[in-house]
């Protein structure tokens, strides 16, 4: 079990908070247990939005695969934000040298910095505020307008609704993205990725989508990926005819059912080659029944 903590500010914007507690709420909904906690200095925080939040006063207990989140707060310039305590950026400073993950929404990426976590790492904030996070830590990387980045343990977002973005990904991380386009589908949001890179992974990059039909068999392929498939067997599980999955799958996401098989086989055939396995070790794993069927999709992509 992985233990998140919020630490809350004065003026926390409720979606800063919200979006990333919902995406890992969501994931201990699908099995893959999490503790939400929140701390602050005081026992009640004001939010931007003038809701009124209780949290803890004191730090549990945190080990190498828990996280601390920090969300943002409302303010018009970094210099002016609420003061953060000694101890609580000890706190974060303890954390991260015990090898956990920090995390930071918005304006939270001030409070990073002032723990001294963003000196030579790459970050990024809200783009309001871009130009003087780079002027108040000079040794932090500030990357301009991308979703969020990563860099050594230490993951900061843009602000608002990239928190969500934030957590979508730290979850495909630690479970594999299906499971993060799980909750994503159902959070009703994009599962995207990283504002200035491709999607990764193709379980996420076909899944922007609001077909929910089209979804579930995502579901079945994203499962089964390895097995045979037919298009009959899929139409069926979803009460369609083949020709309406068909035109659903394509309309959504550009791909018949079977070339986004094929697509997944691809693209864990390739994680598999890179990590050492032949080509046909690689092929009998993910379902190729003749090597030569993946030689010839690799040929395809280059």
């Amino acid at each position: 079990m992985s233990h998140i903590v919020f630490f809350l500010v004065p003026g926390v914007h409720l979606l800063d908070l919200a979006g990333p507690a919902q995406v890992f709420s969501t994931t201990a909904d699908f099995g893959h247990p999490y503790t939400l906690t929140y701390v602050a200095e005081q026992p009640q925080v004001s939010s931007a939005q003038g809701l009124p939040l209780a949290a803890g006063l004191d730090w549990p207990d945190l080990g190498p695969e828990d996280l601390i989140v920090v969300p943002g707060w409302r303010t018009v310039a970094l210099a002016d934000g609420p003061a953060i305590g000694a101890a609580s950026l000890q706190a974060l400073r303890n954390h991260h040298a015990r090898g956990g993950t920090v995390a930071s929404v918005c304006a939270g990426a001030e409070a990073l910095g002032q723990a001294g976590l963003l000196d030579g790492r790459h970050c990024t904030t809200h783009h309001d505020v871009q130009d003087e996070l780079a002027l108040r830590h000079p040794g932090a990387v500030v990357v301009r307008d991308v979703l969020f980045t990563a860099d050594d343990r230490v993951i900061t977002s843009a602000g608002i609704a990239s928190g969500i973005d934030l957590a979508l990904h730290l979850v495909a991380t630690r479970h594999g993205p299906a499971v993060a386009a799980q909750v994503a589908r159902d959070m009703v949001v994009y599962a995207r990725r990283n504002g200035h890179e491709p999607q990764s992974s193709a379980m996420l990059r076909h899944r922007s989508h609001l077909d929910d039909t089209v979804h579930r068999v995502q579901d079945l392929i994203d499962a089964r990926f390895d097995q045979p498939l037919p298009l009959p067997t899929l139409a069926s599980a979803v009460g369609v005819s083949e020709r309406t999955l068909t035109r659903l799958f394509s309309r959504a996401t550009g791909l018949t059912p079977l070339r986004y098989q094929q697509t997944l086989r691809l693209e864990r055939a390739q994680h598999l080659i890179h990590h050492g396995a032949t080509i046909d070790a690689a092929a009998r794993s993910v379902g190729f029944e003749d090597p030569r069927m993946l030689r010839r999709l690799r040929a395809r992509t280059g």
